[in-house]
């Protein structure tokens, strides 16, 4: 295996991470609107997320950074062909930071509703986009023969993509659920048990169409086991929600995303953008990578940086590890 290939499957690695912690992020964001009856709810679901949304994002930085550095045509052509959605993307995380530090500063009904609002469309919106443009990635897209998008953004808006984007919303969605289960305790805490288990149906459904469409438009024998997978994985998810064995729930929910972000790069490769219009234009690990020296760099650098950053997160989680309720908010002078 080359290094190119490696940096494929480390950044495969990084989206997972991204969609592991970033989902549960979004997914409780979302569930300020469909699960909170209060603004003390509310502020439970964001206290549940609170120590580690920002930690969440750095997965975000450190994959872009990594396609950036690893296959700068690769992020060249996708940053200039999505520059549209993924601008969306970036002023909703933006937005969504700032409601999360400036939602308690003052308490005004009015400020803190708006801000509220904030965070959750905030969260809604970028859960779907992720999804749209995933899904566009492995359909392929219109790259000409100098590796430049030469498509619309209506051409990014077809039957594929946005099922991709409603499969990631409800996911995402579902694992903030189950996360909130597994974080809480009381009434807020049954309750999310009875949505995770409405939002996994609807997940399961939406997932298995699209997943299908995936292999059979796509995929091989590979990806076929990574689909088998994600679908037991979130079987399981399902019935330990059910049974109120939420760890177990919220870690086969993880399963379920990683083997689904696995399926997608195992369709892609040796691609990392397919073209629409020729595959003689395709970009592939081999001519959309940096070169050997480049690489060879990188693979020091995450070689040291990665296992420090994995243990302070790590740490991060195990301090907030406690469950919260209501009756652990302060009410507000």
């Amino acid at each position: 295996m080359q290094l190119h290939d490696v940096w494929f499957v480390l950044i495969a690695v990084l989206w997972t991470g991204y969609f592991f912690l970033e989902g549960f992020d979004f997914g409780v964001g979302v569930l300020t609107k469909l699960l909170a009856r209060d603004r003390k709810e509310k502020r439970v679901l964001i206290n549940t997320i609170g120590p580690v949304w920002d930690g969440n994002e750095v997965w975000l930085l450190t994959a872009g950074g990594a396609t950036f550095a690893a296959f700068p045509e690769w992020y060249a052509t996708l940053f200039s062909g999505f520059y549209l959605p993924l601008l969306l993307i970036l002023i909703c995380l933006i937005i969504r930071g700032v409601a999360f530090e400036y939602r308690h500063k003052r308490d005004e009904e009015r400020w803190q509703a708006n801000w509220e609002h904030a965070i959750f469309w905030t969260s809604l919106i970028p859960a779907f986009l992720w999804g749209v443009a995933f899904a566009n990635i492995v359909r392929g897209v219109k790259i000409d023969d100098q590796m430049e998008y030469v498509g619309s953004l209506f051409d990014l808006l077809n039957v594929y993509s946005l099922l991709g984007g409603l499969v990631t919303l409800t996911l995402f969605t579902f694992h903030g659920a189950v996360f909130t289960s597994l974080k809480t305790v009381g009434d807020i805490r049954e309750r999310s048990r009875t949505l995770a288990t409405r939002l996994g149906v609807l997940t399961a459904v939406l997932a298995l169409v699209f997943l299908v469409w995936t292999q059979v438009s796509r995929g091989d024998g590979k990806s076929l086991i990574a689909m088998v997978v994600a679908v037991l994985a979130l079987v399981g998810a399902l019935g330990c929600n059910v049974a109120g064995r939420e760890g177990w729930s919220f870690a086969l929910s993880g399963v379920t995303i990683a083997a689904a972000v696995a399926m997608l790069f195992l369709t892609l490769f040796p691609n990392v953008m397919p073209s629409s219009l020729n595959e003689a234009w395709n970009l592939t690990v081999t001519n959309a990578s940096s070169s050997p020296y480049t690489l060879k760099i990188m693979t020091w650098c995450a070689g040291v940086a990665t296992p420090l950053v994995l243990l302070y997160q790590g740490w991060t989680y195990w301090v907030f590890r406690k469950r919260i309720g209501t009756q652990h908010i302060v009410d507000a002078h």
